[in-house]
């Protein structure tokens, strides 16, 4: 059977073909009709080897409505322009469940559109327990992130917890900081320090994948 194969929670639309169409975490998803990534999805077989998935990241943030899917559209970008959708999975999530199901921040989303990142199709979720075992990386946005996560994390995975601001290059930033209660000002510095981490993710993340 045929399916098709997505690193990220683009919304997908099933069709009456015998198609399996699952998102990288593993949920079926909907709305594919017209979404403007579709020229990045890969048609495989299920037992193709085409899938070889070497490496998982969650991307958190509070709600998941704001700064965690900007990180997981911006960083999906990055790995379709790599050809590396068919070895990273990534998702994003929130450390509370204050918006389940919902869209991204209507701010954000026309924020990241100005950039070329279309977060229309991405639903919020919380963290549940089995992320930590599923990923082996999962990046916070700021200190309350990482900690509410700590305190959940069995201590076997506590290693896989980081910070994405530790992968900002030149920014002095120690966090990417809540844009919900600023401004347009705000939206745009978390695009910046995402895109500028983004860079320095990409390096390490093609390091876990060629191993």
């Amino acid at each position: 059977m045929l399916g098709l194969c997505f690193a990220n929670r683009v919304g997908l639309k099933r069709s009456d073909t015998p198609v399996t169409v699952m998102a990288a975490h593993g949920r079926p998803i909907s709305g594919i009709d017209d979404h403007p990534t579709l020229n990045l999805l890969k048609v495989i077989t299920t037992n193709s080897k085409m899938i070889d998935l070497k490496y998982r990241i969650l991307f958190v943030c509070m709600g998941n409505i704001c700064r965690s899917p900007t990180a997981e559209a911006v960083f999906y970008k990055r790995l379709a322009n790599q050809k590396l959708l068919h070895k990273v999975k990534i998702d994003s999530a929130g450390t509370h469940n204050f918006h389940p199901d919902a869209p991204p921040d209507e701010r954000s989303q026309m924020h990241a559109l100005k950039r070329g990142y279309d977060l229309s199709h991405l639903r919020a979720r919380q963290v549940v327990d089995s992320d930590f075992e599923e990923f082996d990386l999962l990046l916070t946005m700021d200190w309350d992130n990482r900690a509410l996560l700590e305190e959940r994390c069995p201590a076997q995975h506590l290693h896989k917890v980081r910070g994405l601001a530790e992968f900002l290059q030149t920014s002095q930033a120690s966090v990417i900081p809540d844009p919900y209660y600023g401004g347009d000002q705000g939206f745009e510095q978390v695009l910046d320090l995402i895109e500028e981490a983004s860079e320095s993710l990409m390096k390490f993340t093609i390091q876990k994948v060629q191993v």
